[in-house]
């Protein structure tokens, strides 16, 4: 899964791709290096940031999304927890909803309900603004498959299927250096709730934590933390670094082909 933020704030790439031209050349280039799906957003949900009120999300992405589905055969996700967004993406071509509030916004569940669309949940701890002031669980693994299970049931009840659900546990979301690397240890646990699991640690500060790496130094290590990833049982590497990325992924399949 690709990263295009069309924001002037997200962490990494904050104002690459503000123009319409930018942002599809991206696309394309992301799309040569083996990415399978494109994961577009218009509000940055880094620690810190504020909400951006639908009408500017949608200025910014639905663009994006109706020039990538008349350019590109690819799948395309819209990141966002608004549902006006949500509508409007996938009126425009959007496959798969990407929402790290996992449809705790209201009106969300009513703008997908009979799209037939994937949806991808994610656990954050707080919210974005205040989300790495200090978290504390008194277990991390059984808080977030407890509150993945919750709202996977909450979409079946609601009539989606559990085969259209995603699931994301969330790095960097409400978590200290500590609770990254033992949720990247214990990814596995997450196998039970037999949905895909997708997992965004692309260049992420904890990796910057453990390797004493700024932003667009971190690729080796997001590698490695996306090895690890693999191993224990991720099924979707979200990325801002496709090509190297594709190629991690590609030796690690190797082992499945012998």
């Amino acid at each position: 899964m690709g990263v295009l933020n069309i924001t002037p704030d997200s962490f990494s790439d904050g104002g690459k791709y503000q123009s319409l031209d930018n942002a599809i050349a991206a696309c394309g280039k992301m799309i040569d290096e083996g990415a399978s799906i494109i994961d577009v957003g218009g509000e940055s949900t880094k620690p810190g940031s504020s909400p951006v009120e639908a009408s500017i999300q949608i200025d910014r992405v639905i663009p994006v999304i109706r020039s990538i589905k008349k350019n590109f055969d690819t799948v395309i996700s819209v990141d966002t927890g608004d549902p006006v967004v949500m509508r409007e993406a996938i009126k425009s071509g959007a496959e798969i909803v990407n929402d790290v509030y996992a449809l705790k916004h209201p009106g969300t569940m009513d703008s997908i309900s009979g799209e037939n669309k994937a949806i991808c949940l994610m656990h954050m701890k707080g919210l974005p603004s205040s989300m790495q002031k200090n978290p504390i669980y008194d277990d991390l693994m059984d808080e977030i498959k407890g509150f993945l299970e919750e709202r996977i049931n909450y979409c079946l009840r609601a009539g989606e299927n559990r085969e259209s659900l995603i699931i994301d546990p969330g790095f960097g979301f409400g978590k200290t250096l500590k609770h990254n690397i033992l949720l990247l240890k214990n990814i596995e646990q997450l196998k039970y709730l037999q949905v895909p699991i997708c997992v965004g640690i692309s260049r992420k500060s904890f990796i910057g934590k453990i390797t004493n790496k700024t932003i667009n130094e971190r690729l080796y290590g997001s590698l490695g933390a996306t090895l690890i990833a693999l191993q224990n049982g991720a099924n979707i590497i979200r990325t801002h670094d496709i090509g190297p990325t594709k190629d991690i992924i590609n030796v690690y399949n190797s082992l499945n082909n012998i």
